[in-house]
């Protein structure tokens, strides 16, 4: 019974959760999907994939059907020995997205019990982190494993910190599979960001321990991290190999070309060019974003509603009030210093205040760890905004310059901030009364008095946008008084949400002065403040992320209508690839074809330079050597027509001849007047030692037919009086492919910069390519034994800590 008790009131707080996450997202119980963009996009990518799948019951680890060809290694590859994932999916056991909705409260939920906050404190609190707008408009958008990532980083954070307060079993154990859960999510820009964080308390505590001349400690918390780690690590061992092995071939890697598509020199030293990684830079008065919402506008598609200077600007013009509501509905108010934004990143006013209230009244010296990654994620999220502190970053700090979208980092700013808010929650109702009041006043003053000085000063800001010059060209004569009317509603939503955000941090002081009067409870103060808190987060969240967001589940399922460009395309059945002219990053084409264009943050290099450097230029040779029999075009009436290219290479053709080079500027230079029928570009340095000769006789009857086509095999056979290269349209991927003729392996080499080629000798032959990456055999193996290994440790831990509490 006594035990009972003790899992009761947790009990309670799981319920809660539950109904929480079902109610803000209650369109699932309908059995309808929100619409996520790039959900959509990714199941187009991952089409062939997931039929293989569902055809054989086997995983290909290689799809055809997107940049012309890739691993499936960031395309949700199921891996053998993936517990983890099992027991991840079975944590998730809500329709999506309330299961990622319950993930953020639960592991928040725990790190503040870690933090040694009240039950009821520490619930409002993981409401008020998984309401934080940017938590719920990246599940409206489809970044699931961001938001996957994001909802264990709090677990992550409380098992580090009991460790570091010698709880080492309980927070070793917790560390161990936070850490699992973590890696498995596959997010690894979060992860790598969570990694400052953690480096940050852990400096904090190891001062700590310097202070005290605890120098054992230190020895026992970083074996008790290693041991976690390592187990952690091991038991995602083949996505984290996988990925390793495909990063330098993603356009992660840093490219080999010294010049660029319009023959400048390529001074990039980093994995990726300086624009493209800070393209996202957070602005610095739009960080102010962070405590009242549409400072800047909010996002590129705002309902500003009916009463607003929009909607009276539009009726105006003449139009009719339905079509005035309408586009009232969607208008491009944000302002900022990003290309674009679905919702601003807003913590909440209340948390906001609370926040400085921990400032004044918490004495645990910790708050100043969590102010200390708060501050860095934000100086950070200015990207290109701040160069000083994100050029040492790109150039010196390890793999930072493998990530884009530098202002996501502000992630670890909405960990920190409601850390603190909570604590100082805590904190004040266990000060003396005079500290309490003075600490009051003082929170007030300071929050009160910003929001004041914003009002004062808001004729500084200009509240013109980017794209507003684009407004003014497009609507001709009417361009001058839109972009006049988007101003005024830019300022309207300025004053609105900065008086919005003075009323609820004087309701929250009312409420917390009322405390100090004696005139309210320590129970009613705290329920006041939660409900306002979380109240303030969820009507701004409804703007974004709404039951307007959910769509039926078989349009989410099947996202793509087949256009009749693309059914005429598909009568035909043979094996070739199509490019859709205007859908280069986009996965429309990936669902219904074979195709060049593709959805993927981590798309492969080298085709993304042929677009750059040849496609994009007309290059109709580089387009017949990756087979693109058909490419799909605009008409005047915007409609698709699909267009036959009859000089496409075909599936493998012999060449007669091998033109070496030394670089890869000289492959990329090589290809601008290039025969492929008839010519390969290798270069020697890389695999001049494969190739057997650089002249053939072609014989005109040669032939390489296509027998069988899989995602992970494909068969040809080939018929030629001599020895000679037959180029394969099929992309070469240094690692896992083996090529064999009549059942001897043999060696693939590099062609025309992208293609796989292979020496094939006199005669008839049967050829074959098999993907079978090693990394995915030696991965599951360590997976497997680690998986293991962690068991074993749980296993001996609740042992040791049951033995603990009888003694």
């Amino acid at each position: 019974m006594k035990n009972l008790n003790k899992i009761y009131p947790y009990l309670l707080v799981v319920i809660g959760f539950t109904v929480i996450s079902l109610l803000y997202f209650y369109p699932v119980m309908q059995g309808k999907k929100i619409y996520q963009s790039d959900i959509a996009q990714y199941t187009g990518m991952a089409k062939e994939q997931n039929d293989f799948r569902k055809e054989t019951g086997d995983e290909p680890y290689w799809t055809n059907s997107a940049f012309g060809g890739m691993p499936t290694y960031q395309l949700g590859a199921n891996y053998p020995h993936n517990y983890i994932k099992q027991l991840d999916n079975l944590i998730r056991f809500l329709p999506r997205p309330a299961d990622y909705l319950f993930l953020y409260f639960v592991g928040f939920f725990i790190l503040l019990k870690a933090l040694k906050v009240d039950n009821l404190k520490a619930f409002f609190g993981a409401l008020a982190f998984g309401f934080s707008t940017y938590m719920i408009v990246i599940l409206g958008v489809g970044h699931n494993a961001k938001a996957h990532a994001i909802a264990y980083m709090p677990m992550v954070v409380a098992g580090v910190i009991m460790v570091y307060q010698k709880r080492y079993i309980a927070g070793g154990l917790l560390t161990m599979i936070a850490v699992a859960f973590e890696i498995n999510a596959n997010h690894f820009q979060m992860t790598y960001y969570l990694l400052f964080l953690l480096l940050i308390i852990g400096i904090y505590f190891i001062i700590q321990y310097i202070r005290n001349k605890d120098y054992k400690s230190i020895g026992i918390t970083s074996g008790v991290f290693a041991l976690a780690a390592v187990l952690a690590i091991g038991a995602n061992a083949t996505n984290l190999m996988a990925t390793s092995e495909y990063a330098d071939f993603s356009m992660r890697g840093k490219s080999e070309l010294t010049f660029n598509p319009d023959g400048s020199k390529n001074n990039t030293t980093s994995s990726m060019p300086y624009d493209y990684i800070t393209e996202y830079s957070y602005g610095i008065a739009e960080s102010l974003n962070l405590i009242s919402p549409r400072l800047f506008g909010g996002s590129n598609n705002e309902n500003v509603g009916e009463n607003s200077p929009m909607y009276d600007f539009v009726l105006s013009q003449g139009a009719a009030p339905t079509e005035a509501k309408e586009f009232a509905s969607s208008v491009p108010t944000y302002w900022g210093d990003q290309p674009i934004v679905a919702a601003p990143a807003y913590i909440g006013a209340i948390v906001f205040f609370l926040f400085v209230l921990g400032m004044f009244v918490d004495k645990r010296k910790i708050k100043y760890a969590f102010l200390g990654g708060a501050i860095l994620s934000l100086l950070l999220s200015w990207g290109k905004n701040f160069p000083a502190l994100t050029d040492f970053f790109i150039d010196f700090v390890p793999m930072y310059d493998k990530f884009r979208a530098v202002s996501s980092i502000q992630v670890v700013l909405e960990l920190c901030i409601p850390v603190m808010a909570i604590l100082g929650l805590q904190a004040f109702f266990k000060e003396e009364e005079k500290a309490r009041f003075k600490a009051l006043w003082m929170t007030a003053a300071t929050t009160l008095g910003l929001v004041v000085l914003l009002f004062l000063f808001k004729g500084m800001f200009s509240f013109t946008g980017g794209s507003d010059s684009m407004y003014l060209q497009a609507y001709g004569e009417m361009g001058g008084p839109f972009v006049q009317a988007l101003k005024e509603q830019r300022q309207a939503m300025y004053s609105a949400d900065l008086m919005r955000t003075g009323i609820l941090i004087l309701l929250a002081a009312g409420a917390l002065w009322m405390f100090t009067k004696n005139k309210l409870s320590e129970l009613t103060t705290i329920i006041i403040i939660g409900v306002l808190m979380v109240g303030d987060l969820f009507f701004i969240d409804k703007n974004y992320v709404n039951n307007d967001s959910f769509i039926s589940a078989r349009q989410a399922d099947i996202p793509f209508e087949p256009t009749p460009a693309d059914e005429h395309i598909l009568q035909d059945t043979t094996h070739y690839r199509v490019y859709e002219v205007e859908g280069r990053l986009q996965a429309r084409t990936s669902y219904f074809h074979k195709s060049l264009s593709g959805y993927s943050a981590v798309r492969p290099r080298r085709i993304e330079q042929l677009y750059d450097y040849q496609i994009e230029k007309n290059n109709i040779n580089v387009l017949n050597m990756l087979n693109v029999k058909y490419i799909i075009q605009k008409d005047e009436q915007r409609q698709d027509v699909p267009m036959q290219n009859p000089n496409a290479n075909g599936n493998a053709w012999f060449v007669s001849e091998i033109k070496m080079v030394n670089s890869a500027d000289a492959e990329m230079k090589a290809l601008d007047k290039l025969d492929t029928k008839k010519t390969a570009i290798v270069n020697q340095i890389d695999f001049g030692k494969a190739v057997k000769g650089t002249s053939f006789a072609k014989d005109s009857t040669a032939t390489i037919k296509l027998d069988v086509y899989k995602p992970n095999y494909i068969k040809y056979t080939s018929n030629n009086r001599n020895a000679g290269v037959a180029v394969f349209s099929e992309i070469y991927y240094p690692k896992g492919w083996i090529a064999t003729i009549d059942g001897k392996e043999t060696d693939i080499f590099c062609a025309d910069y992208v293609l796989r080629a292979i020496n094939v000798p006199a005669g008839k032959h049967t050829i074959e390519f098999k993907f079978e990456p090693q990394v995915v055999k030696t991965g599951s193996m360590i997976s497997l034994f680690s998986f293991i290994g962690m068991l074993a440790l749980l296993g001996v831990g609740i042992f040791m800590e049951f033995r603990k509490k009888q003694e």
